[in-house]
């Protein structure tokens, strides 16, 4: 067996367990909801990204010798039902680069209380990070209007979420990720060249830099397409050095400090100056989806997104919280303020003009008919997605989920893709609910 996900849980939820074993609730049927209350950071939509990982967590959590070992705190019948545990229940949701709004049905998780309750510290640990990540990058590449962008923020945070933030960040259209680890596990484009520490290391025992040499190096090393980063010393000189050294058919100059829209400027006119009129520019540096945006007017060719894509630009979880609606079919809801919800298992359809703008959500309940949308498109968003413990055959790869997203997207109403902050673009109605 593959790595065991089952200890990527909180003590509550086994303490739980082993409540509902001794008074006898474990086994009714119950039917758990992952939602948002709010979008994080007043934005307009969100992007639900990480279901194929939560399938793939799902049928590694099981528990292994070593593990029960550690959980002396739990008595012996509790840990003979983890010892044989099994999911074995129903798993219903949006699919994986949908869009999704406050309240949206967003993965339905069904079985008994004992199988489902023990499973939301991890679904939430994977829906809120790579959700937060993949709705930060798509603001992000809606800004770049068709400019390709690289994400490349593996140092700024922790190694196993370098490689996850890379893949929600390529299905919201990132372009490539700087990760290797990402690369392989996932099949993202890689990119990447050289540091500043690259040119910094090419210096005199006099202390001279000799940016020449490492230009040269590079290019020797990786060819004439390499992309050279001109702003370690005199970026002026830098892109002179850089044309001198491989020629008007360099592929690309990094800009990584300054006003980069001044800057892009200014190399832009120097390398059509020298013949580059092919070569291209990248920029880096902080970039958000609002730098991006006030770049667009600028001639840049790429962007480099580190810091505030892998954090989901200052928003690191999507808020999303998993919750028990239904308890053998009788819906049970929250009644708390300002953390309300409404009770029974629900699918959602999105109704859509012929134009095929959204106009909204509608949830209702789920195995019941569809709700009428009168005049509109209902477009179904709710699929199956696990039965009796195993996934369904024929769930979209990560490139199909890419692609739906792109074309999600585009479905919104303009407004929806403001970067200003402000209400959510569309509402969730409920129907029968």
């Amino acid at each position: 067996m593959r790595e065991s996900t089952a200890l990527l849980t909180d003590k509550y939820e086994l303490t739980m367990l082993q409540a509902s074993l001794r008074d006898g609730t474990a086994h009714r049927r119950c039917a758990f909801e992952v939602f948002g209350r709010r979008l994080p950071n007043e934005r307009r939509y969100g992007v639900v990204a990480g279901t194929a990982r939560v399938i793939d967590a799902l049928a590694r959590f099981r528990f292994t010798e070593e593990q029960l070992s550690t959980l002396d705190f739990l008595d012996g019948a509790t840990l003979d039902y983890l010892r044989d545990y099994r999911f074995g229940g129903d798993v219903d949701g949006y699919r994986e680069g949908e869009l999704y709004f406050p309240a949206s049905p967003i993965l339905t998780v069904r079985g008994t209380f004992a199988e489902c309750v023990i499973l939301e510290t991890l679904i939430l640990s994977i829906l809120n990070a790579d959700s937060a990540v993949a709705s930060a990058a798509a603001r992000m590449v809606t800004a770049a209007d068709g400019r390709p962008i690289i994400e490349m923020g593996s140092r700024r945070t922790q190694e196993q979420a370098a490689v996850t933030a890379a893949r929600a960040a390529y299905l919201a259209g990132f372009d490539a990720t700087s990760n290797l680890e990402a690369a392989k596990a996932y099949g993202i484009p890689a990119s990447g060249t050289a540091a500043h520490s690259w040119t910094l290391l090419h210096t005199g025992a006099d202390g001279t830099p000799d940016e020449a040499a490492a230009f040269r190096a590079q290019v020797e090393a990786l060819g004439v397409d390499t992309t050279l980063l001109v702003d370690t010393y005199d970026i002026t000189a830098g892109v002179a050095t850089a044309i001198e050294v491989a020629g008007p058919e360099l592929g690309a100059v990094r800009i990584d400090s300054g006003d980069l829209g001044v800057l892009a400027r200014q190399v832009r006119r120097q390398l059509d100056g020298l013949g580059a009129h092919n070569t291209r520019i990248v920029v880096s540096s902080d970039l958000d989806e609002f730098a991006i945006a006030a770049l667009r007017a600028e001639p840049v060719d790429a962007y480099g997104v580190g810091t505030t894509v892998v954090t989901g630009s200052g928003a690191p979880t999507a808020g999303l919280v998993y919750k028990l609606v239904e308890v053998d079919g009788v819906p049970v809801a929250k009644r708390s303020r300002d953390k309300r919800s409404h009770g029974g298992a629900k699918a959602a359809v999105r109704a859509c003009r012929r134009s095929g703008t959204a106009v909204e959500e509608v949830a209702y309940p789920l195995g019941a008919e569809p709700p009428e949308v009168g005049t509109l498109e209902a477009t179904p968003l709710t699929v199956p997605m696990i039965r009796g413990g195993e996934p369904v055959a024929g769930l979209p790869d990560l490139e199909a989920s890419r692609e739906h997203l792109a074309a999600a997207l585009v479905t919104l109403p303009w407004e929806g893709l403001a970067l200003s902050r402000d209400e959510p673009v569309l509402s969730v109605r409920f129907d029968r609910v």
